[in-house]
């Protein structure tokens, strides 16, 4: 990966981004799980339509479940809550302004499988990528982060990748998992095959190799895993169930339930960073983060994930102050 890069948090993320956006030149790209209309989002929303009066081709996707998370009805033709009608109003927008916007999983069999949960913005061959920061109130406010670079090689294939996510959900098929070098560092993409995920199958190998791990993430990791960090020097921080509401509370408790792991993480704030630090028998470290909860569940939804396996100790050292900092 481009040895300059940096961690940043939500409101960074977007106020960094929105900026470029109102410079960029060529394109933009920008894929999410849920996005908002509101307070938090309205300049980069404006970013993206002003972009496009300007001969900028714009793409943007978001998956159908928004409107599940905004508490108003599944399909994009219909909508209860205030949010989710603005949701709509900015859809509408965007067509109209010349904005390529795609729902993504509207084919899908449950609002559960196959969802997109790959975040990532491209910006000319700036990239954002490789966090869990979905674009809504809500999402902007958790403990989360992205990570920024300039690289064309990687702003080039995230934008190949967008055609065969598109081309896939249109279908609707999956894709096999695969991954491509960028530098030295390796990018992971989950195509959204039930029962299948390179990201997770990569960690389990780390995690059977190292000495030492840390892990944190939105979810008790499940599955596999679960069972390898059971016999690692592993150190885990997760939400507690008292942290979280509705399914995601149920899925919690029954995921520690059955595995037996207990979280660390004892800060207030909603956790939905996703990063594993391995420290190797030859004292060298290797991280993964992106937007794989490394929870089983995922794995058998067939989601579409992305991540990226470094050894840099550039981008180790900020997840680290990170994990120091937002987490301990």
């Amino acid at each position: 990966m481009p040895t300059k890069f940096s961690l940043l948090m939500p409101t960074d993320y977007i106020s960094d981004a929105t900026y470029h956006i109102n410079q960029a030149k060529t394109r933009v790209s920008l894929f999410t799980m849920v996005i908002g209309n509101d307070d938090s989002t309205s300049a980069i929303l404006r970013a993206l339509n002003e972009a496009v009066n300007r001969g900028v081709k714009v793409e943007v996707a978001a998956d159908i479940y928004t409107y599940l998370e905004h508490g108003g009805m599944i399909l994009a033709n219909k909508y209860l809550s205030k949010s989710s009608r603005q949701v709509t109003k900015m859809a509408k927008e965007f067509v109209k302004n010349g904005v390529k916007f795609i729902w993504l999983g509207k084919s899908h069999t449950t609002v559960f499988n196959g969802r997109n949960h790959i975040k990532w913005c491209v910006v000319d061959d700036i990239v954002y990528s490789f966090g869990g920061v979905n674009l809504y109130n809500y999402g902007i406010a958790c403990n989360d982060y992205m990570i920024k670079t300039t690289s064309k090689q990687l702003a080039d294939e995230l934008i190949d990748e967008s055609k065969r996510i598109i081309a896939a959900d249109t279908g609707p098929f999956a894709y096999p998992s695969h991954s491509f070098a960028v530098d030295e560092d390796e990018v992971l993409i989950d195509g959204g095959l039930i029962g299948e995920s390179i990201i997770y199958r990569r960690v389990c190998e780390l995690t059977r190799e190292a000495n030492r791990v840390t892990l944190v993430s939105q979810f008790c990791p499940t599955g596999k895993l679960s069972r390898l960090l059971k016999i690692t020097d592993s150190k885990l921080y997760f939400n507690p169930p008292k942290s979280t509401t509705g399914l995601n509370k149920f899925f919690i408790k029954t995921s520690i339930l059955l595995s037996g792991n207990q979280s660390l993480y004892t800060r207030d704030q909603y956790l939905h960073t996703k990063l594993m630090i391995f420290e190797m028998k030859n004292g060298q470290k290797i991280a993964v983060t992106g937007s794989h909860n490394f929870a089983y569940t995922g794995v058998i939804l067939g989601t579409h994930e992305i991540a990226i396996q470094t050894k840099n100790p550039l981008i180790i050292k900020q997840l680290e102050d990170f994990v120091a900092q937002s987490i301990v």
